[in-house]
This record gives structure tokens, C-alpha cells and sequence, in this order.
């Protein structure tokens, strides 16, 4: 029985991301982030359970990228599609690029889908990263609605309802979660500090930004992700 385990809360994992593409298609941002961070806190407790009860397999791990490729890809794709549909030049132009553009979004889920594949069978990403991982793209591109939502203010409204600024955003999100860029995994082998420090340390950052910024904060989040997993590879 216990073998099941992790793949039951993986499976989760993907019933909280097809409730998110339902929310996504509908526009509504905050329902969606809600059930894309219930899928992505089940990804990691999947794992985890995994490691624990010591049921590792090579069905879990496709059906964890299956269920990824859902919550973390095909949801921040339908975001973006509706970002950018509501944006400026889009709205305030109607040609056939204003047609099409909003469908540019949807090369984060195409992006996605290249990172998991290339995940199952890069044996480099065993205790780490290569790449930005898809749930933490995921919460970064389902944080700029949740901002203009919840936290309105005349700076966020004009850069993220700027058509050219999103698609950067977009062109910018799909290079990083297939950059050769190595990233550390919050994978705890033991809790002790001194093996942990790093990871301890961006988690002090992240309590202390959500607290002080809230929503504001899980872009900032991700980006100071990248700049310290960077520093800890220069100092290696």
C-alpha cells in the first residue's frame, strides 16, 4: 500500500492543476494561483514521501512530470494568453498581430514541456537544478495577475498591462527554464544548519519578503533564487 502513496499526492498534484486550467480559461487569477500552489506544495511532498517510505520508481517520476506539465506548464501558458490579450497595444489596436500575439504566451508551456522532458533523462539534476524548475516559473508568471489584483498600484498596472513588456517576460521565462543554469534543489538531506545553510538562509529571505511585500514579493523571490544559486556556484 504504501508504494502508492507518493503517486496518490501526485495525483493530486494534477487534479489541483486541471482545477487551475479551468479558473485560468475563466480569468479568474486568484482562484488559479490558489489550486497551482496546492499542486505545486503536493509536487514537493510527493518527492519527499518517496525518499521516506524509500518507494522511489519510474512511474512516479513520469507521472510527476505529467502532473507538472498541467499545474506548472499549461497553466502560466493560459495566464499569459490572457495577460497579454487584456494588455494595451492589444486592446487598443485591432489587427491581425493583436490576433495573434496573445498566443506567444503559450510558448511558456511549450518551453515547459521541453524542461520536463530533458529533466527525466539528465542524470546532472539529481541534487540540483539546470534551469529554472516549472513550479517556480509557474509562481512567478501567476504572481504579476495576483499583483494588479490585489496589491494595485499605478507603477504595477503600466508595466504589467505593457503588451511588449509581457512578451519579454514570456521570451525571458522560457530561456531560463532551459538555460544551462545550475540551481540549487531545497531538498533536505538532513536539517542540520551547516549542511543546510544556503537553503536555510534564501527560506529566512523568502518568510521575511512575503511578510513585508506579500504578493510582491514571489517575483523577487524567484529572481533572488537565480542571483544566489549563482553566487553559491562562483564560490564552489
Amino acid at each position: 500500500m504504501k508504494k502508492h502513496i507518493p503517486n496518490l499526492i501526485t495525483l493530486l498534484n494534477l487534479l489541483c492543476g486541471s482545477i487551475a486550467v479551468i479558473y485560468a480559461v475563466k480569468g479568474n487569477f486568484a482562484m488559479t494561483g490558489l489550486f497551482v500552489s496546492l499542486g505545486i506544495f503536493f509536487d514537493f511532498f510527493d518527492g519527499f514521501f518517496a525518499r521516506l517510505l524509500n518507494v522511489k520508481s519510474e512511474l512516479g517520476l513520469q507521472l510527476d512530470s505529467l502532473a507538472d506539465m498541467v499545474t506548472a506548464g499549461v497553466v502560466p501558458g493560459i495566464v499569459m494568453f490572457q495577460l497579454i490579450a487584456k494588455s494595451d497595444f492589444v486592446n487598443e489596436n485591432k489587427t491581425l498581430l493583436t490576433d495573434i500575439l496573445p498566443y506567444f504566451g503559450l510558448l511558456i508551456t511549450l518551453a515547459s514541456a521541453y524542461r520536463l522532458a530533458k529533466f527525466n533523462i539528465d542524470t546532472r539534476q539529481a541534487t540540483g537544478f539546470i534551469g529554472l524548475p516549472t513550479p517556480a516559473n509557474a509562481l512567478f508568471i501567476l504572481s504579476l495577475p495576483v499583483i494588479l489584483q490585489f496589491q494595485p498600484a499605478d507603477f504595477f498596472e503600466i508595466i504589467l498591462q505593457n503588451t511588449w513588456f509581457l512578451v519579454c517576460i514570456t521570451l525571458l521565462s522560457s530561456y531560463m527554464l532551459n538555460a544551462e543554469i545550475p540551481l540549487f534543489a531545497l531538498k533536505f538531506k538532513d536539517f542540520s544548519f551547516k549542511n543546510n545553510k544556503i537553503k536555510y538562509i534564501f527560506l529566512g529571505i523568502c518568510v521575511l519578503s512575503l511578510v513585508i511585500l506579500q504578493f510582491v514579493a514571489i517575483p523577487l523571490i524567484i529572481v533572488a533564487y537565480v542571483f544566489i544559486s549563482l553566487l553559491q556556484k562562483r564560490k564552489n
